[in-house]
């Protein structure tokens, strides 16, 4: 049985979704996609990508999997100030783990932590606001807010 599937999210757009039961540490997903640099991948996003949107997921020796080109359905992850998923790297790919157990038809989160070199101003805000409306909500997908 598959154990995940994207659907329509009340949060934001598509979202994926617990098939069945997930226990607490298990692999779900890998974020699957082109592997290239942030130069290519900020090119390409400037002239295809819509603004405050993106697939890019970047490793820890400065490349980005892109997975906007060959991506698989971890891309369709939403972002939640309480996740109730994370991401581990391992050796240049990303793996997508439950951190508490997930029932069946729950939607997955992970945390964004998204970092962008443009002022803080109230569109940049905007474009990166979250959704997900838990109590504690930092009300942005963005690292670091200020």
């Amino acid at each position: 049985m598959r154990r995940v599937i994207v659907r329509r999210s009340s949060v934001h757009g598509k979202g994926v979704f617990a098939m069945r039961p997930l226990a607490a540490g298990e692999c779900v997903l890998e974020y699957r996609g082109e592997l290239t640099s942030w130069r290519e991948a900020v090119r390409r996003h400037r002239r295809e990508g819509v603004a405050g949107h993106t697939f890019l997921f970047g490793l820890s020796d400065g490349r980005v999997i892109d997975g906007s080109r060959g991506g698989n359905s971890a891309r369709w992850l939403n972002h939640a100030c309480a996740p109730n998923c994370e991401t581990v790297e391992d050796d240049g790919r990303i793996f997508i783990h439950t951190i508490r157990p997930i029932e069946a038809g729950e939607e997955l989160f992970i945390e964004y932590l998204l970092a962008t070199d443009d002022p803080l101003d109230e569109d940049v805000r905007a474009q990166y606001a979250c959704r997900c409306a838990v109590v504690g909500c930092r009300r942005s997908m963005l690292a670091a807010v200020t």
